[in-house]
């Protein structure tokens, strides 16, 4: 079940309450009986650690994706080489 943050708007109090997605939002302040407000924030997920962005399976600075593309289409090139001799030897 989510947790939503509700803070009054008369006397300040916020508290925290765990509610099921069909629930109604609460209305009333339970300390002084004003109205509630929920109280949204950023997300509640954070990815710690290496393996998350696109650069971290990379070695090398960022600048180092564009040679890897170029090495590759050599190394296309180098792979490309043999396959036209072997056509060319069936003639």
């Amino acid at each position: 079940m989510p947790t939503y943050q509700y803070a009054c708007t008369e006397c300040g109090h916020a508290f925290d309450q765990f509610q099921s997605f069909s629930d109604a939002s609460l209305t009333e302040c339970p300390e002084c009986g004003g109205k509630l407000r929920k109280v949204f924030s950023a997300a509640g997920v954070v990815f710690k650690g290496s393996g998350f962005y696109r650069t971290d399976s990379r070695s090398g600075s960022s600048s180092s994706t564009p040679s890897s593309a170029s090495s590759s289409s050599s190394s296309s090139t180098t792979s490309s080489t043999p396959a036209p001799a072997a056509s060319g030897s069936s003639d």
